[in-house]
């Protein structure tokens, strides 16, 4: 019902809302029934269980923006902060001049936390901020005792969930009816972004060293929202968004979303609680997706959040295999059984294939597609197909299948995957089918594994990670997505015990995991240093700083790379604005600043209806009379998916570094497109801190083309200001005559 009018109480709105339900159910014992929420301090709105005719009937009420039908989303996982330079011990990092992050809360929604890891215990914490308005609710083996000075708030939401599926079954799967968490999922999250420092911390002696969140001295609000099952219910989503906005956190971090096809903002309850959010000056933080490496598959793609990619950093897990005849290959492995050093048979997937099988599904080890008996007691030779990419789908194959280990030749990547029982070695495919050549020319072909090490520094990173989604965004493609990357592949959090002991390994207190969902909290972290260090900034600046300081080169100097198939040079549809660099972001120079206004007008470019509009931002809008185009939203970067004929460009850059700065530009123009800046110098002063500048494109081919790239830089000699360009030269659109 949009956003809720200042000095209403909550009780007051409620009421409303009941009043609202009972003009369409017939009666007030009805309403009160019916709801399950009642939205009423961010924003105004309920959720309820009702009919198709009873929200249809709804739906017609003047006073309300929307009826959304609840969907079901889904979650998308110490080195990576020394990776990041994101160091204590550096005299002017970012986390020496914000103790860390101290007197920031950092809202986490996710699947709980696991209170009593190290992660969360409160030394050297300050007291609660006065400002904090939270609680923490008691439920299934959670009380107030298990919050302290690190976790100041825990509240759970499980009505909506029940409404779409019924009562949780607990028969079936361990789960809590409490914040505390079953799965490890929000408690790996909550650490990596403000988990305090851990000593000799590892997962079964891998990745050994100091785990930490980046921003250790933040405090936690922990708001469980999905569920054992990995569901996560848009309504108790919402939920969760009301209650953070009015408990007073300064950032908000979702691993979370809906994969494609994506429902419009307004009706997509991650964008309209996040617009509540950002209009109340709170940062939103979201996963980007793990869908990649394809396009347009990128989510969480509003322009008032930040979306993140995943990026690998420079560690990884190496197992040497030994063939009979004395080749060494080296692969990536997790799995840190007794199986070092053993000699067994090893079979092609092929030869050994179930007789119901395809050719496809047995030489990737798909589900069902082996013979037992010819598997049994054989390490299995696997090879990544189009139609099954993953390692752990042929482990499970191979296990299933009596096998006893499994090489899974593919596509190159650093997302190790988990083996258990049975080892599993990961290698390219150049080592894939030198393997397969030395069992076709063998009798008995045999192979060995040697222990895991862990290796550090000597790899190229960082890269985008495989799984990473990418962009154009499918549903507003002239905004840039992701925003940024960040560390998202085997990144050591901390973990549920609860979980590992439905495995061999048995509890386990910290673990190894990749996913956006990982990349998400350390920019969510960041967030909370900058917001320390400048109070005042609007989300839209912080997402500026992150964005124009974000950097395209690996460790070495070179262009960074995205893994897929194959390698490529990275583009900003891939990281965004690039890696993120904390210490940078802290000291952007330029910012583009953008606010409610700016949100307005891009809900009235998507098409939405005036209503909507002005219900859903609390003002009055008249979408027609907007003569804005997509393109001159004040962004920090530039997207024009259709350049037909030369167009024009505004932004308005705001200067937060020394009063007096000249800034110059330079363009590496996008190929095939011509660009040019007025003007090309900006001077700021004690009295300007504005400034306007127009960026024209002009398109030098006539060819219709795929995206091209380039960058605009604005630069003082300190500062370098990078604005991402991307522009698809379009000659005529295609029609078809009906």
């Amino acid at each position: 019902m949009g956003e809720k009018e200042s000095g209403i109480q909550p009780d007051l709105v409620k009421e409303t809302h009941h009043g609202v339900l009972a003009s369409v159910l017939g009666s007030s014992k009805e309403a009160k029934g019916s709801i399950i929420y009642s939205y009423k301090h961010g924003f105004s709105g309920f959720a309820a269980v009702l009919s198709p005719s009873q929200a249809a009937r709804l739906a017609d009420v003047p006073e309300v923006v929307r009826v959304l039908r609840n969907r079901i989303l889904n979650l998308h996982t110490t080195r990576s902060w020394d990776f990041m330079h994101l160091n204590p011990s550096v005299p002017y990092g970012l986390l020496s001049t914000t103790k860390s992050g101290q007197n920031s809360i950092i809202g986490i929604l996710d699947t709980g936390i696991w209170p009593e890891s190290e992660s969360f215990r409160d030394d050297n914490m300050g007291e609660i901020p006065s400002r904090w308005k939270g609680k923490c609710i008691e439920g299934e083996k959670f009380t107030k005792s298990n919050c302290n000075r690190k976790i100041i708030g825990a509240k759970w939401y499980i009505k909506g969930y029940e409404a779409e599926n019924g009562k949780l079954n607990k028969s079936t799967t361990i789960e809590f009816l409490s914040s505390r968490d079953a799965t490890g999922h929000g408690t790996h999250t909550a650490s990596t972004a403000a988990g305090s420092p851990v000593t000799n911390a590892s997962f079964l002696n891998l990745a050994s060293g100091i785990a930490r969140g980046g921003a250790s001295r933040a405090h936690l609000a922990v708001y469980k929202v999905c569920w054992a099952t990995g569901d996560c219910s848009a309504a108790d989503i919402l939920a969760a968004f009301d209650d953070a906005i009015h408990d007073g956190v300064d950032v908000i971090s979702v691993s979370l979303g809906q994969s494609p096809p994506l429902p419009a903002y307004v009706d997509d309850a991650l964008a309209v609680g996040s617009f509540h959010a950002a209009a109340k000056g709170i940062t939103v933080v979201c996963s980007g997706g793990n869908s990649g490496p394809f396009p347009e598959t990128v989510i969480n793609a509003a322009p008032w959040v930040v979306t993140v990619g995943a990026s690998t950093i420079d560690r990884t897990f190496l197992s040497q295999i030994v063939l009979g005849n004395n080749l060494s290959l080296v692969g990536e492995s997790l799995f840190t059984g007794k199986y070092q050093d053993k000699l067994f048979k090893i079979v092609s997937a092929e030869d050994i294939a179930a007789s119901d099988a395809s050719e496809d599904d047995a030489r990737s080890c798909n589900k069902g597609s082996l013979n037992t008996s010819l598997a049994r007691g054989n390490v299995v030779l696997c090879f990544q197909t189009r139609t099954q990419r993953m390692a752990s789908v042929a482990t499970d194959t191979v296990k299933s299948s009596q096998g006893v280990g499994v090489i899974f030749a593919q596509s190159l990547t650093k997302d190790t995957a988990f083996s258990f029982d049975i080892p599993c070695v990961q290698v390219d495919f150049e080592a894939g089918t030198s393997i397969l050549s030395y069992i076709g020319t063998t009798k008995n072909p045999l192979v060995k594994f040697t222990s895991i090490r862990t290796v550090v520094g000597k790899l190229m990173a960082p890269e985008v990670a495989y799984f990473s989604s990418r962009g154009p965004s499918s549903l507003s493609p002239f905004v840039l997505k992701p925003d940024v990357v960040a560390p998202g592949v085997n990144i050591l959090a901390s973990w549920s015990p609860v979980l590992p002991l439905l495995i061999t390994t048995g509890p386990v207190q910290f673990n190894i995991e990749s996913g956006t969902s990982m990349a998400c909290p350390h920019v969510s972290a960041i967030v909370a240093l900058l917001k320390s260090a400048h109070p005042s900034w609007s989300p839209a600046a912080v997402k500026s700083a992150l964005v124009t300081t974000a950097y395209t080169k690996d460790d070495y100097g070179f262009d960074m790379v995205a893994e897929g198939a194959p390698y490529k040079l990275a583009n900003p549809f891939d990281y965004g604005g690039g890696h993120v660099d904390p210490n940078k972001a802290v000291d952007p120079g330029l910012i583009f600043d953008s606010g409610l206004p700016d949100y307005i007008d891009f809900l009235c470019l998507m098409g939405y209806n005036n209503s909507a509009v002005s219900l859903m931002s609390g003002h009055q809008t008249d979408c027609q009379n907007l003569h804005k185009s997509p393109q001159n939203l004040n962004l920090p970067s530039i997207i024009i998916p259709k350049l037909r004929k030369r167009i024009t460009v505004a932004r308005t850059v705001t200067n937060v570094g020394p009063a007096i700065s000249i800034y110059k530009t330079r363009i590496e123009a996008p190929q095939g497109v011509a660009v040019s800046v007025k003007p090309e110098v900006l001077i700021f002063n004690s009295s300007i801190t504005k400034l306007n500048f127009k960026v024209v494109f002009h398109p030098k081919l006539k060819v219709q083309g795929r995206y091209t790239f380039g960058n605009l830089f604005w630069e003082d000699g300190i500062h370098f200001v990078k604005i991402p360009l991307a522009v698809r030269i379009v000659v005529d659109d295609f029609y078809v005559d009906a």
